[in-house]
């Protein structure tokens, strides 16, 4: 008789080494296609283990807060070498205990191993102003420096892409890093801490806590000794959050939601913009901050426009995210399954019609993951709950538009402001949107998803509170500005004083 298959149990990193939970207590993680695929326990950590992480990091960023930025480079470009040889592996890990297709989560690797590169440079750039003093025999300078640890807590969506976003720009500016990944996709930060210990980092500057963000992540919010925190979820907690680190004086970083709308005029390339909206709308399943749940048609194409996209989405394929032949994995878990059905239903009570899926996936081959069909929804007006709302599932609302100037002032009108997209062939409307459309990104005749590692990434209003992730923007966050002046006049200068004596 065969020997049944061992469970693997994951523990915490801490201290330099993996540990179990003080709690010894812990989750099963499985893959939302197949729940009946057991990946491994992971650790449901508490506010003790997370204070033995800090412990370690306020060590750990003693040494490399002292170690030559450059020499910081290094071990993030041998991250992103090992990264390079293993994203087949890693894609896989993720797609299991994740969901999306194998497409996507190579992407999600890949854009990793471009923020290793990327931060890899930036640790040669960590630029500080040299200026003209008032004075003479006098100089005036500034630089970055290191701030403490940085507290991360990462979503379930992008796995291995937003950890990355956050731990390795936070590393490359010098910090010490406890991070609590999404309690739904443990692996593949733990696969990404055992690259990063690989690659030469010394051990107590990176600090993984597993657990749930009511119990790990509350408790690493409000550590005295954690300075800097960096937050992606859902807008609701990021409240939380903000009222917590305003109280305590700590640097915090949020990106939240969006409810991003794709506008289509008149003039516009329909086979790409079908294509577009597809991508963009049933991407990740529509679990996206950027995802395209929004459409604006212009009244002159609406009809043939929506009939063409009706037929597109449903020829997609639903199904496990590791078989090739997949178009659209499943959510998460069956709480996001039942948020999207009831979401339709208040749509048909507002008096939208659901003229493509709206309905749970079936089958033999669906019957055991969290699976939704691919579903849009015409006649939506915009002040309906589904065209406001965050929905966070392959669910797209059609709006009929007569103009340019009304898609503005609907785009507009949502709490959120992250992404937005317009299809034109027009040039001046193309300018015109990017002053236009109250978002952080907008992107012309492209859907609304996609980011690349160079470029800073975020947007306004209840999207988030400023910051940016990606991009230059994001090592301003994780340091700060010292001023440094030196006079070498040998006397007392008293600045605007001796100066400007009147």
């Amino acid at each position: 008789m065969p020997k049944a298959k061992r469970t693997p149990t994951f523990k915490n990193f801490i201290g330099g080494q993996w540990v179990a939970p003080t709690t010894r207590r812990y989750v099963e993680n499985r893959n939302p296609a197949d729940t009946n695929d057991l990946i491994g326990r992971f650790p449901d950590s508490g506010p003790r283990d997370v204070a033995e992480a800090v412990t370690s990091a306020q060590r750990g960023f003693e040494r490399w807060s002292r170690t030559p930025a450059p020499e910081r480079g290094d071990v993030l470009r041998i991250v992103g070498d090992i990264m390079s040889q293993r994203k087949e592996e890693i894609a896989r890990a993720m797609t299991r205990e994740m969901g999306k297709v194998l497409t996507e989560t190579r992407g999600d690797v890949q854009e990793g191993i471009d923020t290793a590169y990327y931060a890899a440079s930036e640790c040669r750039r960590l630029f500080g102003y040299t200026v003209p003093s008032e004075l003479r025999q006098k100089w005036a300078m500034s630089y970055r420096r290191p701030i403490g640890i940085a507290g991360l807590i990462t979503p379930f969506n992008f796995p291995m892409a937003i950890p990355t976003w956050k731990m390795f720009p936070a590393l490359a500016c010098g910090n010490a890093v406890v991070i609590k990944p999404a309690h739904d996709v443990p692996h593949s930060v733990h696969l990404l801490v055992e690259a990063l210990l690989e690659a030469g980092l010394p051990p107590e500057v990176i600090q993984l806590v597993h657990g749930s963000g009511s119990a790990a992540g509350r408790a690493l919010v409000e550590h005295p000794g954690v300075p800097v925190i960096s937050f992606t979820g859902s807008t609701a907690t990021g409240s939380v959050i903000g009222e917590t680190c305003g109280r305590m004086h700590k640097r915090l970083s949020l990106e939240m939601g969006g409810k991003n709308a794709m506008i289509v005029m008149d003039d516009a390339d329909l086979d790409l913009a079908l294509e577009g909206v597809l991508w963009g709308a049933f991407g990740t399943t529509g679990q996206r901050c950027t995802a395209t749940s929004r459409l604006l048609l212009h009244r002159k194409i609406h009809d043939r426009f929506l009939a063409r996209l009706v037929d597109a989405a449903q020829k997609l394929r639903l199904g496990n995210g590791l078989d090739e032949r997949t178009d659209v994995g499943p959510l998460i878990h069956e709480a996001a399954r039942d948020k999207t059905d009831q979401y339709v239903s208040i749509a048909r009570d507002q008096g939208a019609e659901v003229v493509c899926g709206g309905r749970k996936g079936s089958g033999a081959r669906l019957a055991d993951g969290w699976f939704y069909r691919p579903t849009i929804v015409a006649g939506v007006r915009p002040h309906h709950r589904i065209a406001l709302e965050e929905v966070f599932g392959p669910v797209l609302s059609v709006i009929k538009i007569g103009n340019y100037e009304e898609a503005v002032r609907i785009n507009n009108r949502v709490d959120f402001g992250l992404s937005s997209s317009l299809y034109t062939r027009r040039v001046d409307l193309a300018f015109r949107a990017m002053e236009d459309l109250a978002n952080g990104i907008t992107y012309i005749n492209a859907p609304t998803i996609g980011a690349e590692a160079h470029l800073p990434f975020g947007g306004v209003k209840q999207t988030g509170n400023g910051h940016r992730e990606g991009g230059w923007e994001v090592y301003h966050f994780y340091s700060e500005t010292k001023v440094a002046y030196v006079d070498f006049s040998g006397t007392l200068q008293r600045a605007q004083i001796d100066n400007y004596d009147e």
